[in-house]
Parts: C-alpha cells; structure tokens; sequence
C-alpha cells in the first residue's frame, strides 16, 4: 500500500526577518498554509511569550503560541518541545500534522551549560494506510563537537524507539554543511539517504548558498519532489518534499500485533 504526502521544514527565525528588522509571522502562516503540506518541521518557533506589543510594524503579534498561531484550522494536531527558556518566554521545534499522534517526546540534547538544543520525535498515526510514520525534527548546535554529539545521540535514539520497518523522516536545521564527515557517518549507522539529490541550498534565504536544511528519509519512503521555495521572510528558506510511503508486509504485520 502507497500513501503520497508532502512535508515542509523551516526554520522561522522566531517570526523575524532576517536581520530582526521586521516581525513577518503573519506572512510565514499564510505562506506555509498555502504549500498544503501534510506535516510541518518548524525551528525557532516561539511557546510562550511576553513582553510584546501587540503590533510590530503592519504585522500583528498573536497573544498566544506561535505553534497554535501558525496551526491554526490547517493541521489539528500538534507537538511543542522547548529548547530555550528565558525570562520572558521560550523557543524551540514544533510538528504540525493533519494527522494524530499516537506519542510524542520532547528529547534534550544539550551538551553545554549555555547551549540548549532538543529533538522533538512524534509518532504519527496515517490513518486508512495501516502505518506509523515517525517524524524527528531538529535544530543542532553550531560547533562541530557539539553536533557529534547530538547526532550520536540521535542515531540512539532511532535505534532504541524506532522499529526497522517504520518509516522515518527527520528533517529540519542542521547548522552543518552537506557531506562533512559528521553527517555521513550519522546517515550510515541510521540507515537513511537524503531527499535532496541535487543539494540545493536554502541558507542564507536571500542568495542561498549553504544546505543547512535536510530531509532525511528511511528506505520505505520514495521521494518524488524536493524543492526550496524563493521565499525570504526568515533567514532560511522553507524546504518542501513530496514522498511516497511504502506499507511493506512486515510493517502490516508489525502494526496488526500491536492494535
């Protein structure tokens, strides 16, 4: 059995443009709603806030999570794991999904004092395919040992909570460049390829240059589209994948033996 679905990852600079001249998250909410995406990877995504007004140029500040704000009737179902808190609010990653969860876990991977970083894994519930599709979003660290780290971290993470013959998707910022030694050997031990074959690069979103953004695919899932929108409200750009999902025999009988 095949189910076609599509995703978006973005990191949204905590609704700010970059260079933090403009809050523009009434701009993202309507960009990422009209990609019709069936779950969205966000970074940098703020929880709980104050200390705002209520207008910030000809954008509005919503009085409530930038999570919720930017689900709003589109996806039903989401997921918030902090990984920064401060006196007047908190950032981190969020999964917005048409789908349920069936679980979900807010991971803390940080390696230093001053750096917060999290993995935020949901476990997501297709329903009328008979599978589960686990979906990790991240924002690693900027130093190079720090993101060791946080990979090896992740690589047990997937062995110890995600069975084989589930699909998988982690996708999101990983503050690295495409091919460094890191990433090859986190994608080896994970067994996973990425979605974007022709390394095409969303950092900075004004003239990219850098793939900092990845889709990292399990091998049950078939990508048919990956593209990166020219689109300049943050200071990534968004990155969307279309894909198929494969619901091979083991998984059918994985799933039946645990309903």
């Amino acid at each position: 059995m095949t189910r076609q679905l599509r995703i978006l990852t973005y990191n949204i600079h905590k609704g700010y443009c970059s260079g933090n001249r403009r809050f523009v998250l009434e701009g993202m909410r309507a960009l990422i709603a009209e990609t019709g995406a069936d779950l969205v990877f966000l970074q940098e995504i703020h929880g709980r806030h104050s200390g705002r007004a209520r207008h910030e140029g000809r954008y509005t500040y919503p009085d409530r999570p930038h999570f919720e704000y930017l689900a709003d009737q589109s996806w039903p179902h989401y997921a918030y794991g902090r990984n920064a808190i401060y006196r007047k609010g908190d950032h981190g990653n969020a999964i917005l999904s048409k789908f349920p969860f069936v679980r979900w876990e807010n991971i803390n991977v940080a390696l230093f004092p001053r750096s917060s970083r999290s993995i935020l894994h949901g476990v997501i519930e297709i329903p009328e395919s008979g599978f589960r599709l686990h979906t990790l979003c991240v924002h690693l660290g900027l130093l190079e040992q720090e993101r060791r780290g946080q990979l090896e971290i992740l690589a047990e993470r997937i062995e110890s909570h995600v069975p084989h013959n589930e699909p998988l998707i982690i996708a999101g910022d990983f503050n690295t460049f495409w091919g460094t030694h890191e990433i090859y050997l986190f994608m080896r031990a994970a067994k996973l390829r990425s979605a974007n074959t022709h390394g095409l690069p969303s950092f900075p979103s004004r003239t990219p240059r850098i793939e900092l953004d990845f889709v990292l695919v399990s091998e049950s899932i078939e990508v048919t589209d990956f593209r990166v929108p020219d689109v300049r409200f943050s200071d990534h750009r968004p990155v969307i994948c279309d894909f198929n999902v494969v619901r091979s025999a083991a998984a059918a009988d994985s799933h039946q033996s645990a309903a």
